[in-house]
């Protein structure tokens, strides 16, 4: 199961987390590496032994069957400087991660301004086993200082996807998107790896 770093690290390959400080969505969007680590994950069972030369094929493993209710995505307050404007949770996705049968939710929360555009981030959420009415954040998959919208969130075969919707220069207007891509995150090696789906971004 993933688990909160026990220190947040200032690395680009390091997690974020709910230690991370908040960034407010209006501020100047910083280079974000596109690697994005976590600690703490419980890895799954390793695969069946290779079978002797003239033996049976050993069946794989099958995959540990989810036995629990997501977390919340409303029950959590997010590391979002809104100065004063209430937090909204956009869309939500559920799904085991880490293939430990315990399934995680990945949360689009942006600021609900009233106007404008807010960006999004990106949040993984797990179970407390000491506090269950209230989920962990463990992961940050987009940041708002990115200025991104994210849309068409769906959680498949352990991977996260999502349409981001961007600016080409600091020039266009921030209610209307003129770049979008498809990207995905996927636990592997004890991090989360985003792959753009797309080689280059592409106009709207």
């Amino acid at each position: 199961m993933l688990h909160s770093p026990t220190e947040p690290a200032p690395t680009a390959d390091t997690l974020a987390h709910s230690g991370t400080r908040p960034v407010h969505w209006l501020a100047t969007a910083t280079a974000v590496a596109a690697v994005i680590a976590a600690a703490g994950l419980v890895q799954p069972a390793a695969g069946a032994p290779a079978p002797a030369a003239n033996g049976p094929r050993a069946a794989a493993p099958a995959a540990p069957a989810v036995t629990e209710d997501a977390p919340d995505a409303a029950a959590v307050t997010y590391p979002l400087d809104c100065k004063g404007a209430p937090q909204a949770v956009t869309a939500t996705a559920q799904g085991d991660l880490d293939g430990d049968g315990r399934p995680e939710t990945v949360a689009a929360v942006r600021c609900d301004a009233g106007s404008g555009t807010p960006p999004h981030a990106l949040y993984v959420l797990v179970r407390d086993p000491a506090d269950d009415a209230h989920p962990r954040i463990v992961a940050t998959l987009l940041d708002t200082g990115l200025r991104q919208s994210a849309t068409d969130l769906t959680v498949s075969d352990g991977a996260v996807t999502a349409t981001l919707l961007g600016y080409s220069s600091p020039e266009v207007p921030r209610y209307s998107p003129d770049v979008r891509k498809l990207a995905k995150w996927r636990w592997s090696g004890g991090k989360f790896r985003q792959e753009l789906t797309d080689p280059a971004a592409k106009s709207v």
